[in-house]
């Protein structure tokens, strides 16, 4: 028994040419294989076979994340892992982002809120200034009643120019969102209202308003000035 070229153990027999048409200088043989080598090259195979890769990696953990392979399988899993990170980093972002444009929404809101009193109270000033000069025009226009036709017509030009420049401010007050307050006839109300007399009288129903002694005025919610007031009473 001896080795041959593939390392296995065989058993050489001679073999005699007797064609003697076809003699040969020497003895040939022929190796067949004994049970043992047979066995061993099984074993070999079987071995070989069971090393092979599978072409997948292998996932021990059972929860998706791969394990074991070569640089392959390590670039994917610091791929997985640079995913996760950048989505995480992607929330965080979105989640700032929202928080910013609250801020900047309840900013914006608080600005116009502060520009809105601010206004009201300048224009509340001014008209508070102007109420007594629109008064005292008033009362020159209610001389006018009382003015006998003899009077000279320059007097009478006096006073339309004088009921112009009433028309004027009160136009300007106006446009400005400064508004009178409905006083005679209605209902006496505190917040709107400051009776300065009461008259006892049956043909009004009581806590009614007469009579407008001073109009009042207000500015959208605001009271600028309250209207001064004549009250019914019951008798």
């Amino acid at each position: 028994m001896a080795p041959d070229k593939n390392g296995n153990n065989v058993n050489r027999i001679p073999i005699n040419f007797l064609d003697r048409e076809q003699e040969n200088d020497g003895d040939e043989t022929m190796t067949f294989p004994t049970d043992d080598d047979q066995n061993v090259q099984q074993a070999f195979e079987a071995d070989e076979l069971e090393g092979e890769p599978s072409g997948e990696p292998e996932d021990s953990s059972g929860d998706g994340n791969v394990t074991g392979g070569g640089p392959e399988v390590a670039e994917l899993v610091a791929t997985r892992a640079e995913l996760k990170r950048l989505e995480a980093e992607v929330k965080d972002l979105r989640e700032g982002l929202a928080r910013r444009q609250a801020d900047f929404e309840n900013y914006r809101k608080r600005v116009d809120r502060e520009r809105s009193e601010t206004y009201n109270r300048v224009v509340a000033d001014i008209a508070a200034k102007l109420l007594p000069v629109l008064d005292n025009l008033k009362r020159a226009l209610e001389t006018e009643a009382s003015v006998e036709a003899a009077e000279s017509d320059e007097f009478r030009h006096f006073l339309s120019g004088v009921d112009l420049i009433y028309k004027q401010l009160n136009g300007v007050l106006d446009a400005l969102g400064v508004k009178p307050i409905q006083a005679e006839g209605e209902h006496f109300d505190p917040h709107l209202h400051e009776a300065v007399v009461t008259e006892p009288t049956e043909d009004f129903e009581p806590d009614t308003v007469m009579q407008e002694i001073v109009r009042g005025y207000r500015l959208g919610d605001k009271l600028i000035r309250p209207s001064l007031v004549k009250v019914a009473v019951r008798k």
